[in-house]
């Protein structure tokens, strides 16, 4: 059965599962427009999560063909799966920022051995062992990782620009980090409860309350920019922060309020952090070593397989981080790189 949560002001949300995943599930964002129900986000592509969306909606007095538009915060599988079957059903719009349509697009156009071999080449290069990256050399498969079919939007989500959404007024807040083209979305209206602030934020994975969301490199295989993922995260947080939400609606766990304080948290999370890794540094570390040797919820031989390569991209994102601070440098000839704190 759907759990479907009512917040008032014409704005319920779904939970959707998210197969085999401890977060558990999406909220997935029902808002009442003039021209009929928007979502925001859609949950994963899986017959259950469709079938629980479906069965959401029905709940909130509507479904899937009566679905005007699709606001996509980002485009990992867990918010952007189900759109192409909302479109299906409804002939709905998607949105989505430029920055993450285009890794939409390039997902769609490049063959998923092209994807194995560069994650292969990338974890060798920070110094991975080989019994690590064997089995993405011999991966070759298209179903062996979600998302390889994402549908593509057909609006661009503008920075600063109120959506298209008669009768609301939702203006989206370009928050990079977690991916190049999240997004966060301020509901510039009063809240339904009177609470102070300053409307509604439909988060993402930008802001939650109890967790961190993954910040690692953004992937391109064709791409060489030096990107500071983290950088870009912590300057959004700041962003976000100014805007003093009075209540912030995130797409996992739960809501609450009070965007400021949950913002100096995770900033003062990651100063700590970036400080523990310098004493880590104190002698010359590959990526995989220093993840290693990082903490985590868990002992790094606890660690799935999939979760390792999530781990060692935050590492190398904290280390970008960290060399753009002129805090740690590479060490001059080392193979695979190793860094070192100055």
């Amino acid at each position: 059965m759907a759990q479907v949560h009512d917040h008032g002001g014409g704005v319920r949300s779904i939970e959707v599962p998210i197969p085999d995943n401890p977060l558990g599930h999406t909220l997935v964002y029902v808002v009442d427009t003039d021209r009929g129900p928007v979502l925001i986000d859609t949950g994963w592509d899986d017959p259950a999560s469709w079938e629980t969306l479906t069965e959401g909606l029905t709940a909130c007095g509507t479904a899937p063909g009566e679905i005007h538009g699709v606001v996509i915060t980002h485009h990992h599988p867990d918010h952007h799966g189900l759109s192409g079957r909302v479109r299906e059903a409804s002939g709905a719009w998607i949105a989505m920022h430029a920055a993450d349509a285009a890794i939409v697009r390039r997902t769609r156009a490049t063959r998923p051995e092209r994807w194995f071999s560069y994650m292969a080449d990338k974890l060798t290069a920070a110094g991975a062992p080989e019994a690590h990256v064997s089995p993405l050399r011999a991966a070759r498969r298209p179903g062996t990782l979600p998302g390889f079919a994402p549908a593509p939007p057909d609006r661009d989500i503008v920075p600063g620009e109120l959506l298209d959404l008669p009768g609301r007024r939702l203006r989206a807040i370009w928050t990079p980090g977690h991916t190049p083209g999240h997004v966060c979305l301020h509901l510039e209206e009063t809240h339904p409860a009177q609470l102070p602030g300053h409307g509604r934020l439909f988060s993402g994975d930008h802001l939650l309350p109890g967790i961190t969301p993954h910040i690692g490199l953004y992937e391109d295989p064709d791409d060489t920019t030096v990107t500071d993922p983290l950088g870009d995260y912590l300057d959004s947080l700041e962003r976000v922060g100014r805007l003093a939400p009075a209540e912030v609606l995130p797409a996992h766990q739960h809501t609450f309020t009070d965007a400021p304080a949950r913002v100096r948290e995770l900033l003062a999370h990651h100063e700590t952090r970036l400080t523990g890794l310098l004493t880590l540094l104190a002698e010359p570390l590959t990526p995989w070593r220093l993840a290693e040797r990082m903490e985590w919820n868990r002992p790094w031989d606890d660690i799935p397989y999939g979760s390792r390569n999530i781990a060692i991209a935050e590492a190398e994102a904290h280390l970008r981080r960290l060399v753009k601070l002129g805090r740690a440098e590479a060490v001059a000839g080392s193979e695979p790189v190793a860094y070192v704190a100055v």
